[in-house]
């Protein structure tokens, strides 16, 4: 294959549709548009969604509740999953670092303990917010809460 041989696939080049420049085209006349009416004319737009009479779909569906922008989204760790994590990952300090560097968490989520199981590993922690119950059994197992922002 030399480059005076290079040509594209059969049927992957298609001529352009001139419209509008006389019937041997085969796209004079009308120029593809139909016989008279608004879709004919120049400048004609149709609306968004309009769906030809018919009730539009953002009309026939029901609206409920709403997004809150001011919503804070945290990653959940529960006491349970952070001996499995300590163990797995070989991690004594819980911060975002450590987290985002062993892939658990991207870099923009924020952290976020809460009190649901047992921990027995003495860990320190560096989050964005905890639970008081997770609070108290962290301490209890001689462990220390850092609240970062």
């Amino acid at each position: 294959m030399k480059l005076h041989n290079l040509r594209p696939a059969k049927g992957a080049v298609h001529k352009e549709k001139r419209l509008g420049r006389g019937e041997g085209s085969g796209h004079g006349g009308t120029s593809t548009k139909g016989n008279k009416g608004q879709q004919s004319r120049t400048g004609y737009q149709r609306k968004m969604a309009h769906e030809g009479g018919q009730m539009p779909i953002q009309r026939r569906v029901p609206k409920r509740g709403f997004k809150n922008i001011n919503r804070i989204e945290y990653k959940v760790f529960n006491l349970g999953q952070i001996d499995q994590i300590v163990e797995k990952y070989g991690i004594t300090e819980f911060t975002l670092e450590n987290l985002y560097t062993n892939g658990l968490i991207s870099q923009t989520d924020r952290v976020k303990v809460l009190g649901n199981g047992e921990l027995k590993s003495k860990v320190t922690f560096k989050v964005n917010a905890i639970s008081g119950k997770a609070k108290e059994a962290i301490e209890g197992a001689g462990g220390s809460v850092e609240i970062v922002a």
